[in-house]
């Protein structure tokens, strides 16, 4: 199954690091947070990605036309017809189609722009700027069971998010975004798609949060898996701060690999 990663917004929330280079690609020891959540999935078995590119695309282009520089050792051989050699070969098991999909393309354009990429298949979804702990076989396995169109991740935060109205059976009826002191469930991205989600996007200026996933929910179409573990965003500098020192104690709950 594809994993498709959102990865083409500004990040203006996080613009002392987003106005360098996209958002994805900012780091958390030295690894973009977009490369932390490829081998979370990389660890349940899902090796095939699309990334929704977009701000400043050519960087995460470029980043991973010379992933393997990064993780090799190298000997540029000028004496030799600039022959070079790559020793310790260590790569991933990873197929990853970058699509440019807009500058200023919304959320649901973007996933609209890959649907041809998808190949007529389910595929995870998520978001290219927070990290979890979540155990992404199961929330593949209450999908299935759901057999309803489209699934996300609830979690439980303090923050500034669409609401969830999450019934017993897992469904969710309805969409809303965050009032203040709500202390609802809200959706933490590692989704699973069926591939009749495209007929619910209109095209670019669809916001995916705003339109699809509240129709969704009204027709019973949209379930949650609920996750009660680790799920960090990096929308600011804290944060980011916050994911660097977990990173570097070794105490980083989505280190599942």
């Amino acid at each position: 199954m594809k994993v498709v990663i959102l990865a083409g917004g500004y990040g203006t929330r996080i613009s002392e690091e987003s106005h360098l280079r996209p958002k994805p690609m900012i780091e958390i020891g030295e690894k973009p947070i977009l490369w932390h959540i490829m081998k979370e999935y990389s660890h349940y078995g899902f090796n095939e990605f699309i990334i929704c590119c977009g701000y400043k695309q050519h960087m995460i282009k470029e980043w991973f036309a010379d992933y393997y520089l990064y993780n090799c050792d190298v000997t540029f051989d000028f004496t030799d017809n600039n022959h070079m050699s790559v020793h310790n070969n260590v790569t991933e098991p990873w197929k990853v189609t970058l699509v440019d999909t807009g500058l200023n393309t919304m959320t649901g354009g973007r996933i609209k722009r890959i649907q041809k990429y998808t190949e007529g298949e389910a595929f995870c979804l998520t978001y290219g700027d927070a990290v979890s702990d979540v155990q992404l076989d199961k929330v593949l396995e209450f999908h299935k069971k759901s057999s309803r169109i489209a699934t996300i991740t609830a979690i439980t935060v303090d923050q500034r998010f669409g609401v969830l109205d999450i019934h017993g059976d897992g469904s969710v009826r309805s969409f809303r975004e965050k009032s203040e002191g709500d202390g609802a469930c809200v959706n933490g991205g590692y989704m699973v798609m069926e591939p009749q989600v495209f007929d619910y996007i209109e095209g670019d200026d669809t916001i995916f949060e705003k339109g699809p996933l509240v129709r969704l929910a009204e027709e019973n179409q949209l379930g949650a898996y609920q996750h009660e573990g680790f799920w960090q965003c990096m929308d600011t500098a804290r944060e980011l701060k916050k994911l660097e020192e977990l990173w570097q104690t070794g105490n980083a709950p989505w280190k599942v690999w």
